[in-house]
């Protein structure tokens, strides 16, 4: 049966309007779903759990805690640390006034891609201590030894130019030119896996950033150090000031 024109153009419209309706309902689904995932992302970022080792739940706010910015890391960088240098070659005939790090029993140093393993010796001392202190916290806590990651460390003026062309959000100002910098991931960590042959459980990566985050608060106060909690790149960034 064929409607008549008024009905058809009435028809048409209700179509559209369920369509427009339809529409509507699924970005308001995803705008939904991107309202829950940034919470979520949130919450990551301001951490509530509940500390079993001291019966107390805390909420830590690391991008409030930790926001130096890179203009006042520069400045304790430019005076404490060397003069950026050009290539690595240069950096490593520098053997007076930097420090080579390796994986030790405090800190594992992760596969760098785009800085070289050189600190300056105040900034490795900070590195060691808050290693240590975080070694020392755990197992004050009763929790099963785990490993810092440092995740970049020193960077050349190539290094510089080579990270800016793969993310042009990289600063060319970056204190980590002037060896007093590292950053130490706050997502991963180095289990300890056996003490005489007997395995040790698993610490939940929250708590261990919790605890990192103690540590970090601790040698800040200290005024030993500025500290950047940096969310995309997944670390705490630190700089010496010393």
């Amino acid at each position: 049966m064929r409607l008549k024109k008024p009905y058809r153009i009435a028809w048409r419209v209700l179509l559209c309007c369920a369509a427009l309706g339809l529409c509507l309902g699924v970005s308001s689904a995803i705008r939904s779903c991107v309202r829950r995932v940034r919470a979520e992302r949130e919450a990551r970022d301001t951490t509530m759990i509940c500390n079993t080792f001291n019966g107390r739940i805390e909420t830590v706010d690391f991008g409030r805690l930790f926001n130096d910015l890179n203009e006042v890391q520069l400045e304790a960088a430019r005076r404490c640390g060397i003069k950026p240098v050009a290539s690595r070659t240069e950096a490593e005939q520098l053997t007076q006034e930097l420090v080579r790090i390796e994986t030790c029993d405090l800190y594992a140093v992760d596969s760098l891609t785009h800085s070289i393993p050189y600190l300056t010796p105040g900034a490795a001392q900070l590195l060691n201590d808050i290693a240590e202190a975080f070694r020392d916290s755990l197992r004050s806590k009763g929790l099963n030894p785990n490993l810092l990651i440092v995740t970049s460390v020193l960077r050349t003026d190539e290094d510089v130019l080579r990270l800016r062309q793969g993310n042009i959000n990289a600063t060319e100002q970056s204190t980590h030119c002037y060896g007093t910098t590292f950053d130490i991931a706050w997502l991963r960590y180095r289990k300890v896996e056996y003490l005489q042959r007997h395995p040790y459980e698993s610490v939940s990566p929250d708590v261990l950033k919790l605890v990192l985050g103690q540590v970090l608060r601790d040698f800040r106060k200290q005024e030993r150090c500025y500290v950047k909690y940096e969310r995309k790149q997944v670390c705490f960034h630190i700089t010496s000031r010393q």
